[in-house]
């Protein structure tokens, strides 16, 4: 819950007000910009490059049921439609296209590390009590990266129960931190690609049921082995690096899953 307070009240205001001046106000980069990314041209399908992947990050958990936005920044139908199911929850123009009044929604929403606004690095990293990004089988930058990517997509996930809080019990595991868990071999916690997550406000049947339309490739909870206290969400089907194929797994057999 790390705040640019003073950020995110301009731009709640910005957005309060009619269109013409959320352009005027928007078409400013200075006026919002933050330590992390700042947009500088309206995206659409058939455009690419890093502003389209940075982009995807941020849509990644609106990709829809059994579907998933490759980062790969290319803007495509997929990337167009995260985009509109983004826009829907928040009350925007659903258009697919990436606007002033799309980003100013993600400005209000990312932090300056580009966490967003309910998930940090910190709860991403407490496997065995927090052990940095390293000791994995990435390097860590690239872990890190793919934490960053899970956490978007618990952000969408926690929009989708009605902004009701979700937290993580374990993130990135460290093989050291793994093996003492007693965490499968080639655990997607090992990549920053997965999170244990309760909730006091939502069953863990609506999380599960939830998760399957922000983007979780890989999703267990209640009725499977050892997942009665929590739901276990990963990103299985897009790790090029694991040893495992790129499928879509889920069970969580008490839920319906």
């Amino acid at each position: 819950m790390r705040v640019n307070t003073l950020k995110r009240a301009a731009i709640a205001f910005a957005l309060a007000l009619p269109g013409a001046a959320i352009a005027a106000v928007v078409a400013a980069p200075a006026a919002y910009a933050d330590g992390c990314y700042t947009w500088n041209r309206t995206l659409a399908q058939g455009r690419s490059g890093d502003d389209v992947r940075q982009l995807q990050i941020r849509v990644a958990g609106w990709a829809g049921n059994r579907n998933i936005v490759e980062n790969d920044g290319r803007y495509g139908p997929k990337t167009a439609a995260a985009v509109k199911r983004f826009q829907q929850a928040y009350g925007l123009r659903a258009d697919g296209v990436a606007g002033p009044q799309t980003y100013a929604k993600l400005y209000q929403l990312q932090d300056n590390d580009c966490t967003p606004a309910h998930f940090s690095y910190n709860e991403l990293d407490n496997g065995c009590g927090g052990s940095g990004w390293s000791g994995g089988p990435l390097s860590a930058a690239q872990t890190k990266q793919n934490a960053l990517r899970t956490m978007w997509k618990l952000e969408a996930l926690r929009k989708s129960l009605g902004d009701k809080p979700l937290n993580v019990s374990s993130g990135y595991r460290s093989r050291a931190c793994n093996n003492q868990v007693g965490g499968a071999s080639d655990s997607q916690h090992l990549y920053g690609n997965a999170a244990d997550v309760t909730s006091r406000t939502s069953s863990l049947c609506q999380v599960a049921r939830g998760a399957r339309n922000n983007g979780f490739s890989g999703i267990y909870g209640p009725g499977y082995p050892d997942h009665d206290d929590h739901v276990h969400v990963d990103s299985r089907r897009e790790n090029n690096r694991d040893n495992s194929s790129n499928t879509t797994s889920w069970s969580a057999p008490d839920c319906g899953i």
